[in-house]
Parts: structure tokens; C-alpha cells; sequence
């Protein structure tokens, strides 16, 4: 009898050039992105040439980064604008390949040492910071202001100034927010993965948190699904594609995340003042186009629709389906209540950290003479916040209910799937064949 030879698959490289190609994919699918949104958006008739300068601030503020705008016309008129948005479908995209080219090493090894994860994850940074470096300091451009016809007009004329306005990236602060940003990216990839190791300890720390961290990431990923489909189908049947298309390509998780929170019970406080316009939907717009901070949530929404039932339905329906997957990673016997207080905590952080990512302030003036706001439609403010203390709450509370529940339907489903098996279908030590 012949002996059998077991060879070992060889574990991936994670080198320098290795690292390069994680950073540069991840930044060329951000850029595809937001060209194509931002062309969608009409950005692409801007003038001066300074679409890829717009191209490079939407990717800086994808990651956190901060635009400054700035606008004078000598002693005559300034400006005063300022914006906080993340781009989010921009930002999770990228997130999403940079999370997958960093795992990509890393799965189905027996074991990494602690200097080996630092080593690669440090190569990631340095050419990170590099790459964001250089497209904030692309991220500036100035624009001649087309004042129009009569009293600014002239006024322009008489003292043989020419407005401008423009924008520039904020250099260091942007860099932080980007290295931020991508420490977030690496955690939350390490802690949901399956398959990939980790040294010391950490194998059982994350073996208790990862089941209800990886149901919040599916979470948020189904809603942005539900979103997709919603948004494509209210393009092919009503019209106004292109506006649809570019709120894909740039913020459908802006639109969708708050959405979930609202269908949980949250409340949004926003308002709209100004030509500032809005793709989102209609009953949204006229709630917030009004002379003060508006209230977002369940009775306003369903007060003027109706049909806004169906938000805290489906967030429902979306909650209990990760709370099942939850539990089908959990050990096999574990009691309720842990699985259920897990869910909680889960929730509870997931929920505020929607509210501190999809928030927006907007807003831009332009003065005369130093004789404030001129009117007519050259001033204009952008407002969403969350309560954010009544969203934790409720995030606990659904959280509690819904990882109950779903540990309670979790467990005929795994003696169909798996009898007498591990819950997880692929455990610290890489074990098991059930991967829900």
C-alpha cells in the first residue's frame, strides 16, 4: 500500500504589492462609484474642468474627510457655506473590498501571530494614508458665481469684482478621519469573518461577540438590499432615473438606514430651507420644507402616508431574520437570555451609529456690503439629526425582544440542519459544515 501524500495549501502573500493591490481596488471601485453618481447627478457639466475635482472631494468625505467652502468678491461680498454627508454608498463599497481584499490572506490558516495581523494591517495604513494624502490635496477648485440680472449684478459691475466660490479639503483632518475610518473597516472585518485566526485570546473573545456583530453588518446590508430594489423600482415605473440613479450610486444608505431606525420607533428632527433639492422621497421633502425643525418619525410619516406602515414591518421582519442567524452561530444549548442581551447591546450601539454616520448639515449665505443675507433664493440650510439617546433605548428594547425570539425559532431549525451539531457552522478551530 502506497503511503498518501497531504500536501497543505500554501497560505496567500501579504506583502507590500499585496497591500497595494487591496488599496488601490478599494479606491478604484469608490472612484468608479462616485464618477458615476456624481455623472448621474449632473456633476459632470461643472465648469472649469473641475469634475475630478469634485470626484476626489466625494471620496475624501466618503471617508470622513472635511471640505471647507470658501467665497468672496473683494470688499463687496463674501460667503459663508459649510456641509457635513458621508457619501455612504460610496463609503460601503469601499469598505466592503477593502474588508475582502484584507480577509483574502488571512482565511483558512491555522493560525496567525499577533506581529504577522500588525505587519499586514500596517502595510494597509501606510499606503492608505499616502492615497488619501494625495486626493485631499486634489480635493480644491474655485468657481465664478454667475450672479444673474439686477442689483448684485450691477453692483458687481460698478466696483469691477467677480464673485467666486470654492472648496477645499481639510489636509490633516481628513487624513485622520480616513485612518479612522479604515481601523473601523479592518475591526469590524476581523470580527465577523469566518475562518480567519487570531492570536492569543482573541479567538474566544470574538466567539461571543461575533454572532450579533455579524447579524447587525447583514442587517444593515439586507436594508440597503430592500432599498435597491425599492429604488429601482420606483425608477422603472415613475420616472426621474438619472436623480434615482445617482441617490443609488451615492446615498441610498443615507436614506435607508434612517429609514430602519425610523421603523423601529426612532425620531429624526430636520429642515429644509432654501433651493436645496432633495432626492428623496416626496412625503420626506414636505415634511421637512417647513418654517421650523421638523419631526421625522412613525406618526408624522404615516399622518401624511398611510402606506408608511409598512417601515416598522419590515425593519421587523428584517431584525427577526438576523436574530435567527445570531443564534444559528451561537453554541448549540445556550441559554435565551445571554443571546438575547447580546442582540441588545448590538442594536443598541448599531442604532446610534446609524444617527452619528447618516446625519447632514448644510448650509450657505451670501452678504452684501457686510448687510447679511440677501434673500432671493442665495441663502439656504440642510438640517437631519437623530435623537440620539431615544434611538439607544429602542435599540435595546428591539434588540432584547427580537434576539429572544429568534434563539426560541433557532432551535428547530437547527436540529433539522444540523442534529447533534455545533450551532456555528464554522467555529474558532474551523470545524463543522453549516454556515448560515
Amino acid at each position: 500500500m502506497s503511503p498518501v501524500t497531504v500536501s497543505a495549501r500554501p497560505a496567500a502573500r501579504h506583502g507590500l504589492p499585496e497591500a497595494l493591490a487591496v488599496v488601490l481596488t478599494g479606491l478604484a471601485v469608490m472612484v468608479l462609484v462616485a464618477a458615476a453618481g456624481l455623472w448621474a447627478a449632473g456633476a459632470a457639466g461643472l465648469p472649469d474642468g473641475a469634475f475630478p475635482r469634485v470626484l476626489a472631494a466625494t471620496v475624501v468625505t466618503a471617508v470622513g474627510g472635511s471640505i471647507r467652502f470658501t467665497g468672496n468678491a473683494g470688499a463687496l461680498a463674501r460667503t459663508e457655506a459649510g456641509i457635513t454627508v458621508l457619501p455612504l454608498s460610496v463609503a460601503l463599497t469601499g469598505a466592503l473590498v477593502i474588508g475582502a481584499g484584507f480577509l483574502r490572506p488571512l482565511r483558512h490558516r491555522t493560525v496567525a501571530s499577533a506581529g504577522e495581523l500588525a505587519r499586514w494591517a500596517a502595510r494597509i495604513v501606510v499606503l492608505w494614508l499616502l492615497a488619501l494624502t494625495g486626493l485631499a490635496f486634489a480635493a480644491r477648485q474655485t468657481f465664478a458665481v454667475d450672479v444673474g440680472s439686477g442689483t448684485l449684478s450691477d453692483l458687481t459691475q460698478l466696483f469691477e469684482v467677480e464673485p467666486r466660490v470654492g472648496f477645499a479639503a481639510d489636509v490633516p483632518s481628513s487624513v485622520l478621519f480616513a485612518l479612522l475610518w479604515l481601523a473601523g473597516v479592518l475591526l469590524v472585518a476581523l470580527v465577523v469573518a469566518d475562518g480567519v485566526p487570531l492570536p492569543g485570546r482573541l479567538p474566544r473573545w470574538r466567539g461571543r461577540v461575533r454572532p450579533a456583530a455579524r447579524a447587525m453588518v447583514e442587517l444593515l446590508l439586507a436594508a440597503v438590499a430592500v432599498g435597491l430594489v425599492v429604488a429601482l423600482v420606483t425608477a422603472g415605473t415613475r420616472g426621474h432615473a438619472r436623480a434615482t440613479f445617482a441617490l443609488i450610486l451615492l446615498g441610498l444608505p443615507n436614506l435607508v438606514w434612517p429609514a430602519l431606525t425610523i421603523g423601529l420607533g426612532a425620531t429624526w428632527h430636520g429642515r429644509v430651507d432654501g433651493p436645496f433639492g432633495l432626492p428623496v422621497p416626496h412625503v420626506l421633502d414636505v415634511l421637512l420644507r417647513t418654517p421650523g425643525v421638523s419631526e421625522v418619525n412613525l406618526r408624522t410619516l404615516t399622518g401624511y402616508d398611510g402606506r408608511m406602515w409598512w417601515l416598522p414591518v419590515a425593519a421587523g421582519a428584517l431584525l427577526l431574520v438576523a436574530a435567527v442567524r445570531a443564534a444559528l452561530r451561537s453554541p448549540a444549548g445556550a441559554p435565551l437570555w445571554p443571546a438575547a442581551a447580546r442582540l441588545g447591546v448590538a442594536l443598541a450601539l448599531t442604532v446610534p451609529a446609524i444617527g452619528l454616520l447618516c446625519r447632514i448639515s448644510a448650509h450657505y449665505g451670501l452678504s452684501l456690503l457686510g448687510i447679511g443675507d440677501l434673500g432671493g433664493g442665495l441663502s439656504g440650510e440642510l438640517l437631519l439629526r437623530p435623537l440620539l439617546w431615544q434611538a439607544v433605548g429602542l435599540g435595546a428594547l428591539w434588540g432584547l425582544v427580537a434576539g429572544f425570539l429568534g434563539a426560541l425559532l433557532a432551535r428547530p431549525l437547527r436540529r433539522r440542519r444540523a442534529p447533534g451539531g455545533s450551532a456555528d457552522g464554522h467555529d474558532e478551530r474551523g470545524h463543522g459544515a453549516l454556515h448560515p
